[in-house]
């Protein structure tokens, strides 16, 4: 037999093995989830650069998410052999194969609104927040000035707030100094962000304690016995709020951490505390006060307004900051104009003009830092997005 002429039973074999392999499904389930992670991205990138438009035009914000994507995939592989057409019909036989892919995607989208839009867009965020970006390496420069509304500065008579506003030119000017400091202070690797580490005591009758909570109490706690007053003292480590310092706050006293795990509590829960001191790298220009974060509402109005109404501009460091690597004019940079920039990759249209982030020039890297940090706070905004209920939309193709 001529060794090119196929045989039925080789053929199958064949067929059978590309049955198994399954070489279709993976390769198009890869490339629909591919597709699918870049148009949910995408989409979520033209999102925010709509609402600074809208922000900028004083118009309300409005955010819809993917809520669920549950595509199907319907793989079918036919096959059969036919004779030749011509030569040795009775010896040559032709494979027929065939294959088709049926994709049927289930995308749901919701618009945040309610509570969600309470919780997520207009709810200040919290200290943990920002000081989980902090310890991710973000520059403190860039995160303060996108997240913080102002500085509370403490002086002999009280606390003075310094906002993060161009349009109060002596607030703004303070504040985009005080963040160069610690941003200096960072560039050193001198800067501290830890939580305070206080010891908590607790007295209790030692009457009111079983042999079976003893044993429990000692898994949790240093316990005390006092025979003259009948009385066990517990005591344990607790984290405190976390504090931006230019030394370990570990190495201080036990009274002096408690103190300062005080001072902290009298705070809001969107509010950063910062102790900078002499005797350590920045000490120079001892500071000591609070942030205050702002709303990713109010993160969008701040970028809008800083396009022509409020726009924002050189701020020098103070005499007594060490040098710092990076200080630009813009907390992100952002183009507006009549027609596409070619040129740039993050471009939407909105309000009859195309909005982009400058990705070209000097600042490219920091504009796209800003950007990319500014994805990320909306993501740590999400609670859960619904599922189910109205109003939805569920698009079926």
């Amino acid at each position: 037999m001529d060794n090119r002429t196929l045989t039925l039973p080789g053929i199958l074999l064949t067929l059978f093995g590309l049955l198994l392999s399954g070489c279709l499904s993976p390769i198009t389930l890869t490339r629909a989830v591919i597709a699918y992670d870049d148009a949910i991205t995408e989409s979520q990138s033209k999102q925010l650069l709509v609402n600074i438009a809208r922000a900028q035009h004083h118009q309300p914000i409005h955010f819809t998410g993917v809520s669920n994507v549950a595509a199907t995939f319907d793989f079918r592989l036919t096959a059969g052999a036919t004779p030749a057409l011509t030569g040795d019909a009775s010896r040559t036989i032709l494979p027929v194969i065939g294959g088709s892919v049926a994709e049927n995607p289930t995308i749901s989208i919701a618009p945040i609104e309610g509570e969600e839009f309470t919780q997520r867009l207009l709810t200040p965020f919290q200290e943990s927040k920002l000081t989980l970006l902090l310890r991710q390496g973000i520059d403190i420069d860039l995160l303060l000035r996108l997240m913080a509304k102002e500085v509370r500065m403490s002086h002999g008579d009280g606390a003075v707030a310094y906002r993060n506003n161009p349009s109060d030119k002596a607030g703004y000017e303070t504040f985009r100094r005080v963040v160069l400091h610690l941003s200096a202070i960072q560039d050193h690797n001198s800067l501290y962000v830890e939580p305070i580490n206080v010891e908590r005591s607790w007295t209790i009758p030692a009457e009111s304690v079983t042999a079976e909570g003893f044993k429990a109490l000692e898994q949790e706690y240093h316990v005390s016995y006092h025979a003259k007053d009948k009385t066990f003292t517990l005591r344990k480590q607790v984290e405190g709020g976390t504090l931006i310092t230019n030394y370990d706050p570990n190495l201080l006293s036990r009274e002096e951490r408690a103190r300062l795990q005080h001072e902290n509590e009298q705070g809001l829960p969107h509010d950063v505390t910062f102790d900078i001191r002499p005797g350590h790298y920045g000490g120079d220009w001892p500071l000591k006060g609070d942030f205050r974060l702002r709303s990713f509402n109010a993160i969008l109005n701040f970028l809008g307004l800083s396009i022509a109404e409020e726009p924002e501009y050189p701020v020098e460091k103070d005499n007594r900051t060490p040098e710092v690597a990076e200080n630009p004019v813009n907390t992100m940079d952002l183009i507006v104009s009549s027609s596409a920039p070619s040129e740039l990759d993050l471009v939407m249209k909105s309000h009859g003009s195309y909005y982009a982030v400058n990705t070209i020039g000097p600042q490219a890297r920091w504009n796209r830092e800003a950007f990319k940090l500014l994805s990320q706070l909306f993501q740590m905004t999400v609670t859960e997005v619904p599922r189910a209920g109205v109003p939805s939309i569920t698009i079926a193709k």
